[in-house]
Order: C-alpha cells, then sequence, then structure tokens
C-alpha cells in the first residue's frame, strides 16, 4: 500500500513507533550527521545452520571455458588482463540470465565454426540455463572485457554496453529475444583501436537518459611492446613476465552524453574527463557520495592514484580524489587498483568504498566521512589481513541477510610463469569473504564458506545477484581459461530480506541513480540502482537488503534521481520482491518463502 506523507506522520506513531516518526519529520537524504535510525544490534552468529556457498555452474548448464590468451605463458598484457559478465534480465520475466565475456589466443587460427565467443545463458527458472547466444544474435569474436547494462533508450528493455580490446559494443535489446548492434548509428564507434575496460552507465545530468562513462586501460600496440624480461617493467621478482602496465601509455577514459534521441555525443573533454591525463583505468562506479542528488564517478586506476569525478550540477565533474583521501593508501602510495564495490558498511547514511588491488598489498576500505572525504581504514577495520593475493572483482554482499554488507572478493594472479618457480605464489587461488561485524569491523570467515569459496582459480569478474530468487544473494565469477563459477548461497535465506526492483517513469527507465532506505526498527540501510562495479562486470539491478528477524519493513523510501522527489512505503511485509513505478507505487509484489 502506497501512503501519502501526511497519511503516514498521521499514523505512523501507531504503526511504526516514535523512532520512525521522528525520522520522517527530519531531512532522510543529507543528514550532517550519524541518523537517528543508524543503531542496530550487532549481527550474531550464523546460527546452527552454516551459510555455505557450492559451486553449481556444471550442473546450470554453465560448462562452456573461458578463453584468454596463454594458458602456462603470456607475452602480452591483454593476455593477464581478463574480463568481466553480467547477471540480467534481459528479457523481463524475473529471473536473472548471465552473459560471459570471452577472448581469443594470439597463437591460435580461428574459423567462423571454432572461434571463441561471447555467450548469453537464459534462466530457465529451475536452477538450471540454456544457451540462447545464436538466437540472440550475440555470438561476438574478439577481445570482450567489460560489459554494463541500461536502458539507453528507454523502451522498457535493458541493452549491453561492452567494453573490448579493439571496437567497443552496444547491443540494443530489441525485447524479443535478440540483439542488434547499433555501436555505428549510436555514434559510439571509433576508426581506431581501443582497451575499453570497465564501464557504467549513469544519467550525470539527471534530464531522464543514461549517459555512458567508459574506462580505457591502455594505448597498447603489440608491435611496439618489449618481449617479456627486456625491461624493469618486464620483470616480477627477478622473472621474465609481460610488460606493463607501466611502461606502456595509459588510455583516457571517455564520457558520451546520450542525446535522447538513440545517438550520444562525446562530451569528454567539456565535462573535465580528460583533466586527469592518460590513466590505468580498469573500473569505474557511478554512486551519489557526498549525498547532494548527483552522480559522481569512481575510477579504480592500475599502479596509479584512482579517480573521484566529483559532479558539478552543470555537466562538468572534477577530480577530487587527492583531497577526499582516495586517491592513494593511507601511506600516500599508489595501488594497482583493480576491482570496486560500494555499500553503506556501517549504516550511516553515506556510501563507503572498497577497492582491490595487486599482490604484496592490501585492498582498500574508505570510510565516507560525511563531509565529502573518505578516511582509509584498512587495518582498523580488519580487511588489511591478506596481502598475498592479486585481487580482482569485488562487491558488498549480505550474504547472511543479517542487515550489514558484507566483503567478497576473487583473486588470481597474472603470470602463470610463476609456477616454474619457487615463490610463494601460484596462479590459481582461492575466493576472500569478510563477515561484517556490524562495529565498523570485519572477520575474515573465507574457509567457513563451503568449497565454492575455497575453490583455486585465476579469476577476475564477479558478479552478485540471486538467480534463483530464493532471497539470498549468489554469485558468479568469471575463472580465467577455466569454465565459470556459479555459487549458489545455501542458508543465507534463514534470515529475512526484501528485494526491490524499480522502473522509471519520468527518471531512465532502469533506474539507475535511484536511492532505496529500508528501516526496520532503529536500522536504516541505503543503496542505489547501479550499472558496472565489481570488476568490469555487472550485478543484479533489483536493490536486496537483508533484515535479520524483522518480519516487516517499517519504511521503505525511495528517491527518483531525475525529480528528486521521495515515495514511501509502510508496514512491508518481509521476504517478498518488490517491483516500484515511479509515480505509481508497488505495482508488483512476490511473495517469496523458501
Amino acid at each position: 500500500m502506497k501512503f501519502s506523507r501526511r497519511q503516514l506522520l498521521g499514523s505512523s506513531a501507531i504503526l511504526l513507533g516514535s523512532n520512525l516518526l521522528d525520522a520522517l519529520t527530519t531531512p532522510l537524504w543529507r543528514w550532517s550527521g550519524r541518523p537517528t535510525l543508524q543503531a542496530a544490534p550487532l549481527p550474531g552468529a550464523q546460527g546452527t545452520s552454516p551459510i555455505t556457498f557450492v559451486d553449481v555452474a556444471q550442473q546450470a548448464g554453465l560448462t562452456v571455458p573461458n578463453v584468454w590468451g596463454g594458458v602456462k605463458s603470456k607475452k602480452y598484457i591483454v593476455e593477464a588482463k581478463g574480463s568481466g559478465m553480467a547477471f540480467f534480465d534481459y528479457d523481463n520475466d524475473g529471473w536473472l540470465d548471465i552473459y560471459l565475456t570471452n577472448g581469443v589466443r594470439f597463437e591460435e587460427t580461428y574459423t567462423p565454426e571454432n572461434a571463441p565467443i561471447q555467450h548469453l545463458f537464459k534462466n530457465n527458472r529451475d536452477g538450471t540455463f540454456t544457451d540462447v547466444t545464436a538466437k540472440a544474435g550475440l555470438g561476438r569474436t574478439g577481445w570482450g572485457t567489460g560489459v554494463c547494462v541500461g536502458d539507453y533508450d528507454n523502451d522498457g528493455w535493458d541493452d549491453l554496453f561492452c567494453g573490448y580490446w579493439g571496437h567497443n559494443v552496444l547491443w540494443h535489446n530489441n525485447g524479443d529475444g535478440t540483439f542488434t548492434d547499433v555501436t555505428k548509428q549510436a555514434g559510439l564507434y571509433e576508426e581506431r583501436v581501443r582497451w575499453g575496460s570497465g564501464c557504467t552507465w549513469v544519467d550525470y545530468d539527471r534530464d531522464g537518459f543514461l549517459d555512458l562513462f567508459v574506462c580505457n586501460y591502455i594505448e597498447l600496440d603489440i608491435a611496439k611492446v618489449p618481449v617479456p624480461g627486456q625491461t624493469g617493467y618486464c620483470q616480477w621478482k627477478g622473472i621474465p613476465v609481460m610488460c606493463g602496465p607501466r611502461g606502456l601509455p595509459g588510455g583516457m577514459n571517455i564520457l558520451y552524453h546520450n542525446n535522447g534521441d538513440g545517438t550520444f555525443t562525446d562530451v569528454s573533454e567539456k565535462a573535465g574527463i580528460l583533466k586527469p591525463g592518460p590513466r590505468y583505468s580498469i573500473t569505474a562506479v557511478s554512486y551519489d557520495f557526498d549525498n547532494d542528488g548527483w552522480p559522481d564517478i569512481y575510477v579504480a586506476v592500475d599502479s596509479e592514484p584512482s579517480i573521484l569525478f566529483h559532479n558539478n550540477h552543470d555537466g562538468t565533474f572534477e577530480d577530487v580524489a587527492v583531497m577526499a583521501g582516495c586517491a592513494y593508501n593511507e601511506d600516500g602510495q599508489e595501488q594497482a587498483g583493480m576491482g570496486l564495490g560500494v555499500a553503506d558498511y556501517d549504516c550511516d547514511g553515506w556510501l563507503d568504498i572498497f577497492k582491490t588491488n595487486f599482490a604484496d598489498d592490501t585492498c582498500n576500505l574508505y570510510h565516507n566521512n560525511g563531509d565529502g572525504t573518505f578516511t582509509d581504514v584498512t587495518f582498523v577495520s580488519g580487511i588489511g589481513v591478506n596481502t598475498q593475493y592479486v585481487n580482482w572483482g569485488a562487491g558488498f554482499v549480505d550474504y547472511d541477510n543479517d542487515g550489514w554488507a558484507d566483503i567478497f572478493h576473487t583473486t588470481g594472479h597474472v603470470y602463470p610463469e610463476i609456477e616454474n618457480y619457487n615463490l610463494d605464489a601460484t596462479l590459481k587461488t582461492p575466493r576472500i569473504v569478510y563477515h561484517n561485524l556490524g562495529n565498523g569491523k570485519f572477520k575474515d570467515v573465507s574457509k567457513e564458506m563451503g568449497p565454492g569459496v575455497n575453490q583455486r582459480y585465476s579469476s577476475r569478474g564477479i558478479a552478485f545477484g540471486d538467480y534463483d530468487n530464493d532471497g539470498d544473494v549468489d554469485v558468479l565469477i568469471l575463472n580465467m581459461n577455466d569454465p565459470p563459477s556459479l555459487l549458489r548461497n545455501d542458508g543465507g535465506n534463514q534470515n529475512n530480506w526484501i528485494k526491490i526492483k524499480l522502473l522509471g517513469t519520468k527518471c531512465n527507465r532502469t533506474a539507475i541513480g535511484a536511492r532505496v532506505r529500508v528501516v526496520t526498527g532503529k536500522h536504516a540501510q541505503i543503496d542505489e540502482v547501479h550499472s558496472g562495479t565489481s570488476v568490469m562486470s555487472q550485478s543484479d539491478l533489483r536493490l536486496h537488503f537483508g533484515l535479520g528477524q524483522a518480519k516487516v519493513v517499517d519504511l521503505i523510501e525511495v528517491k527518483w534521481p531525475t525529480t528528486q522527489k521521495v515515495e514511501r512505503f509502510a508496514n512491508i511485509e518481509a521476504n517478498q520482491i518488490l517491483t516500484i513505478k515511479e509515480g505509481e507505487g508497488i505495482i508488483k509484489a512476490e511473495k517469496i518463502r523458501a
């Protein structure tokens, strides 16, 4: 049921309690300090039935191996970087489908019949998937790197943008199970080779049409790249390895403005995107980090300072990462930024950043101070305990539905040659899971999380989503030169949850940039509909909130990005998948209790 603000204020003291009434009468979106309802009981033990992740990829039909450069050695950095994938509902049936990127090998000669291709798998709604690549028209060969999802033409069907080393591709979703390459007619094709890595759809000017930010990693001409071991940038711990990224020219990021007619204009220079200069950019995310109602863009950069583009509200951006404290680590050192996850992990109303990095270093946890700056809390939070891995795809995921965002990320080395040496490093390594203790600290629980987490692969992209709609979040992982992993969450739905699908009308149809706030008792959580993240990957566009033992959501609040209007919904039963349409309220509620 939808309530007006007047109705809510008149009845909330009875329905929801005085704490919520107090919160409703104060600003909810731009707290100057910690919110009234931020406090909540600390999460307890996981219960008598532990939560585990089990790899069900083979029985689900996801058996196609990834092909990405050499298996035992790599001559060029493109062979080592890898790629991502997507969880997205391409046919609007309410079940997550899977898109897998793919590459090639330099030493192989391919025919149209045996060339590796990208793959689309349709969810059969019974735990299995069917490969529909040929029917969908997505069987493209090449070095397919990043992917992000968004309905750029607001026709009700989410489209795919795919980065490549070569030529990026915009796939228009035709709404009938097929896709059309519209790159050239959309104005996104360039007669040059670029290395598009991560990407994110973002309505940066809030005009109701999705714009596109594209990371470019390296200006790579393999004819000009030194051979392994030739220079200091082509060695690792004395071992001859492929060269880069240092010593190679960085790429320039791009911002494309959506013209509202199916075409785009490159506004990178006008918008200030070129000012930081060439960078080894890998993954981009767009969120409103300073709660001013305008989407900002954060970019994880390899071997150089990362970038935080602050939205100036006038079509331009300014890189404020150094002043904001999220360009370097707490010691002021550059890091090899790879993957990104964003969440309000301490439930204080401000979005924080998790960034993965290379081996012999920690990942970063940047806590949002609520004043436009961040503090690197990597060590005090407890996530600085792992330094031995090369870290890739990442995300915040409340795997146990206790209402506190946990951290999950992949690992995997880039140099197969290390297997020939007696080093404290291997090519294939496990996944890492940190449990949120609810007090600003995390605990490494990886070894407790079951066989799916402790498998060893050289993994890259990771995507999060509830593919079986049973109320807990599952994990899809791309493994370099191996089949993918589909980690089914077993036990996470012992706690309650709510899942929200947003549909924009005045804002973009995908509702990217819309912020949702969920309140249960004294506990308040926020998240935003987002594109991209992880490493060059796309997670479920639906927002998932764990509710712990709460059987009712006291308040769901949706702030739509274009109009900045807020809609509120009270006294919502738990364990439902809600579809909320801008201006029309809850148009569908699917009750699920696994």
